[in-house]
């Protein structure tokens, strides 16, 4: 099978199994407090379900909070596409596409945000003002971490490590910073960008509304940041609204794992990968079962925190 097959298959595979991640998440969570808790399939259920439902929209609402879902589910679909599957490279990989997969998510929230505040809810507009306040705190710590590892990538362009050669253009994609060459790097005598896989796994955290940053499954009005904002939604919307936060979790823990799987074959650079991600959503529960939510006036240490290991993670690169 050549490359863009491969990555179509895998790619295919990520859509697919998305929706299992969060129930890999309930499940380790429901095992250590001891209950048997959801099934695995959960969320699929809950897709068909609410696929199979009618809608109701407040006669208040205007075409902006009925193109929210679609925009961001469309925009969690492009992210994933130019990831690098297993160690393929996407063929849609081009130099800088880092920004434009921040971006991408960037507008998909912006668009959440937007329909939030078309009904016209106070409440929604509280939850849609702290999901603009805690993501823009959360950019500093993604870009310096891209910025740590294009760095990187650039050194093994000049074949400092002997690792692989990448043009200088290449080593700004996704592809170049996430194909397995960074876990080699690291396990090479390099410990210290071992904090970026950290910084990105605390991303995952806030970025997609989860302990400490967040509690999906909470009904506290005071607390809520994204739940609060898709209250209104229903039926096929809410629908869209889930798979793509699914899509959206698969992402942000494929880059985890994109640090951690070293180059191997590709089969067995598929396999591991995929390993890897289900075993970050264990790692989500773990950390679910045994942190409580932050408060959040506390929430932007959080992210501060992310922001300084990234920030110690480019300084000791480069101090190199």
């Amino acid at each position: 099978m050549n490359a863009p097959a491969c990555f179509l298959v895998q790619l295919g595979l990520a859509l697919v199994l998305a929706p299992l991640l969060p129930g890999v998440i309930n499940r380790v969570k429901a095992k250590v407090a001891g209950r048997r808790g959801k099934p695995l399939l959960q969320t699929y259920y809950d897709l068909a379900k609410l696929l199979g439902k009618g809608e109701v929209v407040s006669r208040t609402t205007t075409w902006t909070f009925a193109a929210g879902p679609g925009v961001s589910l469309a925009a969690a679909l492009c992210a994933l596409a130019l990831l690098p599957m297993g160690g393929v490279t996407s063929p849609l990989a081009f130099g800088g596409d880092f920004l434009l997969a921040a971006y991408l998510l960037g507008m998909g929230r912006f668009a959440t945000m937007l329909a939030a505040l078309d009904t016209g809810s106070s409440f929604e507009g509280m939850g849609a003002s702290r999901e603009a306040a805690f993501s823009a705190l959360g950019e500093p710590a993604l870009f310096l971490a891209f910025l740590t590892l294009t760095s990187l990538s650039l050194d093994l362009g000049r074949g400092e490590a002997g690792l692989s050669v990448v043009d200088a253009r290449a080593a700004f994609s996704l592809s170049a910073l996430f194909n397995g060459d960074m876990a080699a790097f690291w396990q090479s005598g390099r410990p210290e960008l071992l904090l970026a896989p950290a910084v990105f796994f605390a991303l995952l955290l806030a970025e997609n509304c989860r302990i400490p940053v967040d509690d999906p499954t909470t009904h506290l009005e005071l607390t809520m940041i994204h739940e609060v904002m898709v209250l209104d939604h229903s039926g096929p919307n809410l629908a869209m609204i889930v798979y793509g936060a699914a899509l959206k979790l698969w992402f942000f823990a494929a880059l985890v794992a994109g640090l951690l799987v070293p180059p191997l074959p590709l089969w067995q650079h598929a396999a591991l990968s995929l390993a890897a991600i289900f075993g970050i959503g264990c790692c989500v529960g773990l950390v679910e079962s045994g942190m409580a939510r932050l408060k959040l006036t506390r929430v932007p240490h959080f992210l501060g925190v992310a922001a300084a290991l990234a920030a110690l993670a480019l300084i000791l690169t480069q101090a190199r």
